[in-house]
Order: structure tokens, then C-alpha cells, then sequence
């Protein structure tokens, strides 16, 4: 484990065992504390929300005369489920990733799951700064294409609005609460299909946070066969 982070992102762990819990997807855990069951969800939980700090720093230095909608959907394309899984495809997260062969979960949704745990791990090991620092220089710069993301249209929401009206169902984004971080407020919304809530999204627009909430609901129905991918466009590119 040490040697496969030291040769991926230049650093050798301090406490090895975030990492390995990072790496632990929740059919394979084995442990519990009280009445929940180790693995990496908080982990992932912490990592998406620093990922999407760390992004949108980038974004805003790098695009100085770009607008907010501009760099909000970027750091979408970045952050979104699909990229993250060809992300972790290309690290080789896939030869780490602790986990039953019976679970009903798509492997592609553990590698871009794994990722998200990886970078809360890092955080905790090593600190906002830190992470940012290997995220931005030994992840992004290396080995995604800004340019080529630039060009790829992900709507999710439009996705999910168009499979619902076409299988009559309804759905609505619900805005559960705005909460002050600093000096910008962050939205938090959660999908919901016919009463019932699905993928929640937060981020600093409702634009944002509803194409988050989108995006994780659509993974969510393509997991539990709700719905076919192959019959409703790519989930990379919408013409």
C-alpha cells in the first residue's frame, strides 16, 4: 500500500491505515463499531467535499475572467462520477480496492467511490494543503485533459429529467438546507423520484448541487437496473 501510493503521488503515508480503510468497500468489511460497519463511505463522504474545495480553487485561479457558471460546470465535469472512475481506472486503484465479487454495486461506481475515500484519507493524513498540492499537481495536471472536458457536455439533470418524463415518473430537487461556509454558502439538494429521495449533491450554486444530486441518482438507477445506460446515451457525452 505504501509503495503504491509512494509511486503514484510521491509521498509515503504517516498513518497507513486511512488508507487501507479508504480502500474498503463496505461488502468487504469486517469489522464493526456500535452498530456500523467499517469501510470507506465517511471517508468518501470527506473526500468529495474536499475534492470539490480543492477544484474550485484551481478553477478560479487558472480561468481568472471566466464566469461562475463557466467554472461551475467544469469543476462538474471534473468531479463527476465518470471521470473519477477512468481517473482511478489509469491510477490503478482497481488492484486495491477491498471487495466482494457478489456485491450488487458496478465496479466502475467502487473505483470512483475508492477515489473520493482516497482523498479524504489524504486529508486527514496530511492536511488540506497537502492534498490540494497532490491533487492539482500529481492528479489533474498528469492525467485529465481540461481541454478535452471543456468540450464534453454532461447534463445529468437533463438526463434524468428526459428518462422521467419519457418512463412517467416524477422528479423534483429538494433543497434540504444552506449552510455558511466562510464567507460563500454551499447548497445541499437531494433528488427525489415519485416522494422517494435518491442522490443528494452539495455545492456553492443550486446549479451545482442540483447536477451533483443528478448525477449520483442516475448512478444510483444504473446500478439497481432501474435504468439502461445503453438505451439512454452515454453518461460521458450528450449531443
Amino acid at each position: 500500500m505504501s509503495d503504491f501510493i509512494h509511486n503514484n503521488f510521491g509521498f509515503h503515508p504517516k498513518n497507513i491505515a486511512l488508507y487501507q480503510l479508504a480502500f474498503t468497500h463496505k461488502s468487504a468489511s469486517e469489522s464493526n463499531v456500535g452498530n456500523y460497519r467499517l469501510s470507506n463511505e465517511r471517508l468518501e463522504y470527506l473526500g468529495d467535499a474536499v475534492l470539490s474545495a480543492a477544484v474550485a480553487d484551481y478553477l478560479f485561479r487558472l480561468f481568472p475572467t471566466k464566469p461562475e457558471g463557466f467554472l461551475t460546470e467544469m469543476r462538474s465535469r471534473i468531479v463527476s462520477r465518470a471521470s473519477l472512475n477512468k481517473l482511478s481506472q489509469k491510477l490503478g486503484f482497481e488492484q486495491m480496492i477491498h471487495y466482494t465479487h457478489d456485491t450488487h454495486a458496478s465496479f466502475k461506481s467502487l473505483l470512483g467511490n475508492a477515489f473520493e475515500a482516497f482523498v479524504g484519507a489524504l486529508y486527514l493524513d496530511r492536511g488540506y494543503d497537502f492534498t490540494k498540492i497532490i491533487l492539482i499537481n500529481r492528479i489533474i495536471k498528469v492525467h485529465m485533459d481540461l481541454d478535452q472536458l471543456e468540450q464534453t457536455d454532461v447534463n445529468f439533470k437533463s438526463k434524468l429529467l428526459e428518462w422521467s418524463q419519457k418512463e412517467k415518473h416524477h422528479v423534483v430537487f429538494k433543497l434540504l438546507n444552506e449552510k455558511n461556509n466562510s464567507k460563500e454558502k454551499i447548497y445541499h439538494v437531494v433528488a427525489v423520484i415519485d416522494n422517494k429521495e435518491y442522490g443528494q449533491g452539495a455545492d456553492y450554486s443550486i446549479k451545482g448541487s442540483e447536477q451533483l444530486a443528478a448525477e449520483k441518482t442516475w448512478n444510483m438507477l444504473v446500478e439497481q437496473n432501474i435504468i439502461n445506460p445503453s438505451h439512454h446515451g452515454s453518461q460521458e457525452k450528450q449531443t
